[in-house]
């Protein structure tokens, strides 16, 4: 109505009452209607009492217990602060700048951290693009670097396509919580050894979980004949077991997946830059000619038949990050779904131009691979000499049991204090109890010199405290393959002619006969 007519109403003695009765009858309902929500909306809440002697809780005394556990069982982790010297790698320096050591567990497997090729393409890439990507991948942090370095990483892995991820921890676990947890019915398999990512990324998929032994492929057969052949599967596993230095049986596991309709998720973190023509990994390496003749997607190579490959720009590539690869659908399900990397900050500019040369550099350089195969040899076979208990392996980790948790730490501070080398003991629960261990990773930067030192300071050590020997171990049946009877020395993954051993034997033998002629 108008104003005019509405004035007209309220006059009229009809139309007032009429009026008036309606309002009521609006207010009444208006009134009403948030009553109704409320008891649809608000629970009824249960008072406690506040007036009591009740103590509020001691979160203080709750974080000391905790730390208490820790300290018992001796599976603290205590940090040292070690500062790594680029120009005299691996040398670094502890808290006090004057006070250097020799660096024998660092991850950085072939010295790549300082190398120039990624250092002078990390300092032209900060100054032209800032510290800082500026925003995710979807949102202004989405640069043609990260593409770049996803096309060489797809590449390299004779995959579709790759992602890269902050770390190969948060890819890991990103991947497998996403793609699992979306399969209906999805049953992983996973390899007793997996690293943590892998084990958090099972957890996080809500999927139902199936452990085999590890490297037991008769054992994960077993498991894959429970699950009816329609379901989803995935099959978890490392190429080069960090702790341990074994390696998984990859061709065996891919017949396996291939037999019952199952997925391959295989962890290359340790290998990727180390193994291979091109250090694609352990899966690359295992064609090695084929490879390297012909170093595309679709040669034949076991590389090929892999669904999905991890691995990280974190150790031999010496920047940071992680990354998978696989089809283009995988890599793009994965970037649509999972909020490890949708809500993640995208690498900056200058740590991923260093991983793009570092990649580019290392599938054309195997100098590096080869140098560090070397070292790794030498240290091995002089610890063997001195019976000083080394897990037997075939790979680039050498792992030096002491069985004891207190003793293990006992070695490695000495070793920092007393000789200036730095090795981190490893416990519970990274091995197990009654395998504790110090881990060793030779580089192509340790020379003879080092090396002397290193096998000198260890013998010192067992000598003084009378640590087990291999024989000891022996005498107790064994531990971590150590002294274990009737087994047989892994023979090395990269051979004698892969290493051009034989050459140099050739060559010798020729310089030899030539003297002998002479």
């Amino acid at each position: 109505m108008t104003g005019g007519l509405v004035r007209k109403a309220q006059q009229c003695p009809v139309m007032s009452q009429a009026m008036q009765q309606r309002s009521v009858s609006s207010s009444a309902k208006v009134a009403q209607a948030p009553s109704k929500v409320a008891k649809a909306e608000v629970k009824p809440i249960t008072p406690v009492s506040h007036h009591t002697k009740s103590k509020h809780f001691d979160y203080e005394a709750f974080y000391q217990q905790e730390l208490e556990k820790k300290h018992k069982d001796k599976s603290y982790r205590y940090f040292n602060n070690i500062n790594r010297l680029a120009q005299k790698f691996p040398r670094a320096h502890t808290a006090r700048t004057e006070d250097e050591v020799t660096v024998w567990c660092a991850n950085d497997y072939l010295g790549m951290g300082r190398n120039p090729v990624l250092t002078e393409s990390m300092k032209r890439t900060l100054d032209r693009y800032g510290a800082g990507a500026g925003g995710t991948r979807n949102i202004a942090g989405n640069a043609d670097l990260h593409l770049r370095l996803e096309s060489e990483l797809a590449d390299l892995h004779h995959k579709e396509g790759a992602l890269v991820f902050s770390s190969c921890y948060v890819a890991n676990d990103a991947t497998l919580s996403t793609v699992a947890g979306k399969m209906p019915g999805c049953v992983i398999f996973s390899d007793a050894l997996n690293h943590a990512s892998m084990i958090q990324g099972v957890r996080h998929s809500g999927a139902q979980k199936k452990i085999f032994r590890h490297n037991d492929v008769a054992h994960l057969e077993e498991l894959l004949q429970s699950v009816d052949p329609s379901v989803p599967k995935i099959i978890a596993f490392e190429s080069v077991y960090s702790m341990c230095g074994s390696i998984g049986p990859i061709r065996e596991i891919v017949a396996l997946a291939k037999k019952y309709g199952a997925i391959t998720f295989l962890d290359e973190v340790h290998a990727v830059g180390m193994y291979g023509p091109r250090g694609a990994g352990v899966a690359e390496h295992l064609d090695f000619d084929l490879n390297a003749a012909q170093p595309t997607m679709g040669n034949g190579g076991v590389l090929d038949d892999i669904d999905i490959i991890t691995g990280t720009l974190g150790k031999a590539y010496g920047v940071v990050g992680g990354y998978i690869a696989g089809s283009a659908n995988f890599v793009d399900m994965v970037r649509s779904y999972a909020p490890g990397f949708i809500f993640t900050t995208s690498l900056p500019p200058a740590v991923v131009s260093g991983a793009l040369d570092s990649v580019k550099y290392l599938k054309q350089s195997s100098g590096e691979r080869v140098m560090q195969q070397l070292n790794t040899r030498t240290v091995k076979s002089r610890l063997a000499d001195l019976g000083i208990p080394v897990v037997p392996n075939p790979s680039h980790i050498v792992p030096v049991l002491l069985g004891d948790a207190a003793a293990a730490k006992h070695a490695s501070d000495e070793l920092l204090s007393e000789h200036g080398i730095y090795v981190q003991s490893i416990n519970y629960p990274t091995v197990p109890v009654g395998e504790e261990r110090l881990r060793i990773t030779p580089t192509p930067g340790h020379n003879a010199k080092m090396t002397d030192e290193l096998v000198n300071a260890l013998e010192t050590i067992w000598d003084r405290y009378d640590f087990k020997r291999v024989n000891d171990w022996a005498a107790t049946g064994g531990c971590a393959g150590v002294g274990a009877p009737d087994v047989q020395p892994p023979s090395p993954v990269w051979s004698d002619k892969q290493l051009g051993l034989d050459k140099m034997d050739e060559d010798k033998a020729m310089d030899s006969g030539t003297s002998a002629a002479i």
